[in-house]
Order: structure tokens, then C-alpha cells, then sequence
């Protein structure tokens, strides 16, 4: 059976074969067949617009495919219908007014507003390359995203708008700029004016199913945040696994997940899986995280199935929840760190719920889950995801790549049942409350100060973020006798200005020297010791 018929058969038997939340038993997961990956896929056609026929077919529940409040009033609720209408208006503004043609890159840095995911859309219409960002990315973060992607648009709103310019002019590649706004910027294009004078007809570009489809930035260990590429596949087709069986999703759901729009998580929970199962998207535009707001949504909305970063939890359980009712909720899941056995206990004693951990990189899908129907163990990772064999390696490699092994960098074990338990990075990467921080980034931010000589960054323990940024700094001797509490202040607001917000040093301890390897290398992996050993 072709893809393209697997899909229609599935969606026309969505409705019948899902209106029961019936948990399946891990192996019997396992026997699911295996999506069949066709030649060619577009996600926005092959997936988005079989729902529109559903849905006019009558055949599905009647939620809205999308529904985005702002906590002021005002909401947007769009069915699949009217989103596959107003994509193609979108997708026809790139390739109309823009002149983009398949395989172009596009940089996209918006909040949680409409706009991005009809911009998600296009790019997959017109197989242009979305390139997601975060609100928080510096101008000097901008300028490295458009030299090493050589993208030829960038879309944002009033907020970034001012940053790209400050170095525009040092991208040749550069050639559109998009601004998703009421007012209106010299240079600029505006999008939401180009897209009312649309026409809403649009031929999808036939995308192969490797063809490239999102490129997305992510930390390492050394340099600058290096290139992720995604295909129409990986995430079109390979996020069905997480759709089904570790979010539990019917099109009866209304899903919200809380991720920043510049993450691949955001792929993950809010466009691709979601969809997939015909499941309504709820978006709260929440410009900072706000755990109140979170209570008031899942109270006054019928969410049924919720995700957040364990950070998030550890906030929650630190309020009494028993002032709240949420009444539609049925199924939580987090992601993005490890979260501990104590989080999962309290929320499951307020809410009765329990939260459903999973494992995964930006460069793959869900590694490893807690699968609906198994017994979750707290403080697990759960299990390999039914598509995946994961292997248990303790030994640092070289390569990312082993004979048919992708070697992700962390380091676990696996217990008597196949249950794996994160044991930390095998490299010096920071998570901290779901967000990947290079240790090198932040040093190179600091050692612009005049008053830093060299400096070492690492992860160190808390009970909120679960690990921070931590900088061991060494001064120039003019500067040594200054306040620490001052100094260390001023070297904060100078990361945060030079590179994005969140990841300044949260932690400055000033040392005379740092440990170092014969050959000179700063031996980040003895400070780390030392930060986590402490009581």
C-alpha cells in the first residue's frame, strides 16, 4: 500500500478506529506496521489537506485544527479548510512576491503568533527551508544563523526587525525581509498586507521525501551552534510513532503544547504530531511562561492533552493545584530534560494524572518514552520507541555515527525490563530548563570583557532548571580587587548583550586558575565533577 493511500485510509478510519483511549501493551506497539515511506511527501498536502477532506466529509470531531488564544479576548480558531486556504495564500506570497523557489532558505523568528504556522506550511507548500529562531537570538546570533545558511528571506515582527537590520547589510544572501506586523519598515515587505491580496490557489511543490525541509541550530560543545537538517520525512512521516503512542492522540484531542516556536520541539508537538492525528492545536501566545496563566488555560479550555519541559512541572507542583479543575485533561507528557520521580509524584497526588517522560534529540524524533499502556518507573526515560533500536553505550565516541547507529552524546543505562534511565551528557552541552547551551558560546562571550582573562563554563545543579550555566572566570589583575557581587553583575548583563539571554551565567565563581590538561586544555569535566559532587 502506498503512503498516500496508508494516510487516506488511516484518516478516513481516524474517527472510528481512535473515539476510545484503549491503551495497548508495549509489544503489541511494537507489531504496529511501520508507515511506508513513498518516493515522494508533503506533510501540508499529503497529511494537512486529507484532513480538510475529512472534515468535509463530516467525519471528524469539531474541533478547529488550530486554536490560538492571547489571554486578552481575543482567539483564532481556523479548521483544516480554512488553514489549508490560508497557507497557500501564504505560500504564494513567498514564491510571488519573494520569488522563492524550492530549496531557498527562510529564517523565521516569530512568537507565538498564527503567522508562524502558516509560514510552516508555505515553506512545505513551496519546499522552500524553514529555519526556526528564537525571540531571544542577538543580532550577532541573526548574523551567524544568515552566513552559515546563506538563507534568502527572513520573516519576523517589530521586535527582531531592528536586530536584522543592524547587520543585514553583511548578508549578501539576503535578499527579502518579511515583517509580520500592522505598521509597516523601510526595507520591509509587509506580510500580513501580501497576504490578504493572496490569491489562495497554490500547486504544491511534488517534494521528494529526503528532500530537505527545516534546518534547525542547535549547541555543541565547541564553536558556534552548528546546522540540523530535517527532510519532509523525518518529521512527516517519522513523527507518527510519537503522535500515536507517546501523546495518545485521536482527533478528538485539543493538544497544547508549550514550547518556544525556535525549537524543534515546537515541530515536534505543536505542527507535526498534533496533525498527523487530526488533533486540535491550542496555542496560548504567553509571552513569558506564567504557571497561572497555564492554570486558568487548562481549566478554562477543553485541553485534553497537555506538554511542558519539566522545569515547568517542577514550577507547577510548588502550588496548590487543588484550587484548580481541569476538567478535559487526560494525558501529560514532558520532554527536553530529565525529570525527577519526586515532580511526577506530586503532580500525580494534585491532578491524579501521571506525566509520561520521553527522550530525543533535535537531530532525531522520540529516541526513548513512556508509551501509553506501560507501567512508567518515575525518574525513567521509559523504553525505545517502537520504530527504533537503542542500544545502551557507556563509552565516549568520536563519531556521531557508528555502522547503522546515530550516537547521540548521552550517557544511560537500561535496567532488567528495557526501561532506560538518563545519566548525563557524555560531552560538556548544558541543559538547562529544556534550552542546549554550548559552554563555548558563553565563553566567548565573556572573554569579550575587558576584564576576563579566560574562562570555563559548565553545568551546575539546580532544583528549579534542573542545571544552570556556571562560569569559572580568571581576571586581569586590574580588576581583581573590584566587588565581586558588582563584577559578577556586570559580566552577566554583558553575555546577555552579546549573545542570547538565555544563556548567561547564572553562576560566576572567580578563581585564580583554571584546571588544564598538559597540553593546555581548559578540563571542563573536572569543574563539572566538582559542581555536582557538592551537597
Amino acid at each position: 500500500m502506498s503512503l498516500r493511500a496508508h494516510l487516506r485510509r488511516s484518516l478516513q478510519l481516524c474517527s472510528r478506529c481512535y473515539p476510545v483511549h484503549a491503551s495497548l501493551s508495549y509489544e503489541a506497539i511494537k507489531q504496529q506496521r511501520r508507515p511506508e515511506v513513498p518516493e515522494y511527501f508533503n506533510f501540508a498536502r499529503d497529511v494537512l489537506d486529507r484532513w480538510t477532506e475529512v472534515e468535509k466529509q463530516g467525519k471528524k470531531s469539531k474541533n478547529p485544527a488550530l486554536w490560538w488564544v492571547d489571554g486578552a479576548g481575543e482567539e483564532v480558531r481556523w479548521s483544516f479548510e480554512e488553514l489549508g486556504v490560508l497557507s497557500r495564500k501564504a505560500a504564494n506570497v513567498l514564491s510571488d512576491a519573494c520569488g522563492l523557489q524550492q530549496g531557498d532558505r527562510v529564517i523565521v523568528i516569530l512568537p507565538r503568533i498564527p503567522e508562524w504556522w502558516l509560514v510552516n506550511l508555505a515553506c512545505m507548500r513551496t519546499g522552500t527551508v524553514l529555519i526556526p529562531g528564537t525571540q531571544q537570538l542577538t543580532a550577532k546570533d541573526i548574523l551567524h544563523r544568515l552566513q552559515k545558511s546563506q538563507a534568502k528571506c527572513i520573516i519576523t515582527d517589530d521586535f527582531v526587525a531592528p536586530a536584522v537590520d543592524s547587520v543585514g547589510a553583511e548578508c549578501q544572501s539576503l535578499k527579502f525581509k518579511l515583517l509580520v506586523s500592522e505598521g509597516h519598515r523601510e526595507g520591509w515587505l509587509n506580510f500580513k498586507d501580501l497576504l490578504k491580496n493572496a490569491p489562495s490557489d497554490h500547486h504544491c511543490v511534488n517534494t521528494k521525501c529526503r528532500d530537505p525541509m527545516a534546518i534547525y541550530f542547535t549547541s555543541g560543545t565547541t564553536g558556534s551552534p552548528k546546522m540540523t537538517e530535517h527532510s519532509h520525512s523525518s518529521y512527516g512521516i517519522g513523527l507518527t510513532a510519537n503522535a500515536r503512542y507517546w501523546l495518545d492522540l485521536t482527533s478528538s484531542d485539543v493538544f497544547w503544547n508549550t514550547s518556544d516556536t525556535g525549537w524543534a520541539k515546537s515541530a515536534w508537538s505543536s505542527v507535526f504530531s498534533p496533525w498527523i492525528q487530526g488533533a486540535c492545536v491550542f496555542i496560548h501566545k504567553m509571552p513569558h511562561f506564567n504557571p497561572g496563566i497555564v492554570f486558568e488555560s487548562l481549566s478554562r479550555f477543553p485541553i485534553t492533552v497537555f506538554c511542558s519541559p519539566p522545569t515547568a512541572y517542577r514550577m507547577f507542583v510548588q502550588h496548590k493545584l487543588s484550587s484548580y479543575t481541569f476538567k478535559s485533561l487526560r494525558h501529560c507528557v514532558s520532554a527536553g530534560e530529565p525529570i525527577n520521580s519526586e515532580v511526577m509524584e506530586k503532580w500525580k497526588a494534585q491532578t491524579g494524572l501521571d506525566i509520561y517522560e520521553g527522550y530525543g534529540q533535535t537531530e532525531t524524533v522520540l529516541i526513548c518514552g513512556n508509551f501509553k499502556g506501560m507501567k512508567i518507573k518515575p525518574g525513567s526515560m521509559g523504553r525505545p520507541s517502537p520504530w527504533y533500536d537503542v542500544k545502551d553505550d557507556p563509552e565516549k565516541t568520536e563519531a556521531t555515527i557508528r555502522g547503522d547507529f546515530y550516537v547521540t552524546g548521552d550517557r544511560g543505562i537500561m535496567d532488567e525490563d528495557g526501561y532506560f534511565w538518563f545519566v548525563g551528557r557524555a560531552d560538556d552541552v548544558i541543559n538547562s530548563a529544556g534550552y542546549r547551551i554550548g559552554p563555548f558560546e558563553v565563553e566567548s562571550a565573556l572573554v569579550e570583557h575587558p576584564a576576563v582573562v579566560e574562562s570555563a563554563v559548565v553545568s551546575s545543579p539546580d532544583p528549579i532548571r534542573g542545571e544552570v550555566v556556571k562560569a569559572f572566570v580568571v581576571l586581569r589583575s586590574d580588576y581583581a580587587s573590584h566587588d565581586p557581587e558588582k563584577m559578577m553583575k556586570e559580566l552577566q548583563d554583558h553575555v546577555k548583550k552579546v549573545t542570547a539571554p538565555y544563556k548567561y551565567p547564572r553562576k560566576i565563581e572567580f578563581v585564580q586558575q583554571l584546571p588544564k590538561t598538559i597540553s593546555g586544555k581548559i578540563r571542563r569535566n573536572e569543574l563539572r565533577q566538582k559542581e555536582w559532587r557538592k551537597d
